[in-house]
């Protein structure tokens, strides 16, 4: 089997859970050797803006509280090892039985967006945000990680610059031939 084959599966979990079993299971995987059984989990994030006490700042927000993503080749033993980690009520499906996500599913909810883009950015770059809570923001590139396909842009958010880490695929730069 291949991470290729494997399908993504849906953990429900306790709420306010979802980092413990995340760590939970990559100590699961390290310890019984399942990297070739089970290649990723995701607690799927964005970002957001938050007032509180009058004040306004970015946030990291769970798309999907209470619930991890899975992507594994799936056999009943790894069912039984999956549903004991702690903090995890089961998976999602009929009677606790795992029930994987269609591709139509993953590509709707954005969860296994893997797709290499070639994208030319480096610091110092205009970009205007695509998507998300910031969507509309124009700003300026401070670095670019290439292998995970992010960078780190600066924008001003109320008055004050603040840096926030972007995917390529929310970002349109902004040039001379596009502007």
């Amino acid at each position: 089997m291949s991470a290729e084959s494997a399908s993504w599966y849906v953990l429900h979990t306790r709420s306010g859970y979802e980092a413990l079993v995340k760590s939970g299971l990559e100590k699961l995987i390290e310890n019984n050797n399942l990297s070739e059984v089970i290649y990723e989990i995701q607690i799927p994030t964005e970002q957001t803006i938050e007032e509180k006490n009058g004040k306004k700042k970015v946030v990291e927000r769970k798309r999907f509280p209470c619930y991890v993503f899975i992507k594994m080749d799936y056999n009943n033993d790894y069912w039984y090892m999956i549903t004991n980690t702690r903090g995890v009520t089961g998976f999602v499906g009929p009677q606790g039985r795992p029930m994987p996500l269609t591709t139509e599913e993953v590509q709707r909810l954005g969860i296994d967006k893997k797709i290499s883009l070639e994208v030319e950015l480096a610091p110092g770059d205009n970009v205007k945000i695509a998507s998300g809570a910031m969507a509309n923001f124009i700003g300026e590139v401070e670095s670019v990680n290439e292998s995970a396909q992010k960078a780190m842009v600066k924008v001003t958010v109320f008055g004050r610059e603040t840096s926030v880490e972007l995917s390529y695929a929310d970002l349109i730069k902004i040039g001379a031939d596009n502007a």
